[in-house]
């Protein structure tokens, strides 16, 4: 299943309902969550301890400033093409906002 999260702050009760193995797409204010040392790393962790891949999308990481160097071990970076991929290989798409 894929997931999409666009908030912040990550929320616990939404974490909780993402599968072991999951893949997780953060956009809009959400990619800030994967800068090292903020706040909701700690639910991040939670997902790549799950074995769920954590994708932050290029384009919302350049609108908010956040450098690729700078993100949480185990945050990989996507583009638009990226994430229409990740839309055919999970037939099951779920978004939180």
């Amino acid at each position: 299943m894929l997931h999409l999260l666009s908030q912040l702050p990550l929320q616990a009760a939404v974490v909780e309902r993402i599968g072991d193995g999951d893949d997780v797409v953060l956009m809009d204010n959400a990619v800030c969550a994967a800068l090292g040392g903020h706040g909701g790393n700690v639910l991040l962790q939670r997902l790549l301890a799950a074995n769920c891949r954590i994708f932050a999308l290029n384009e919302m990481l350049q609108a908010h400033g956040v450098e690729p160097q700078f993100l949480l071990s185990g945050v990989e970076q996507v583009d638009y093409a990226g994430l229409v991929e990740l839309t055919v290989k999970n037939p099951v798409i779920h978004s939180w906002c």
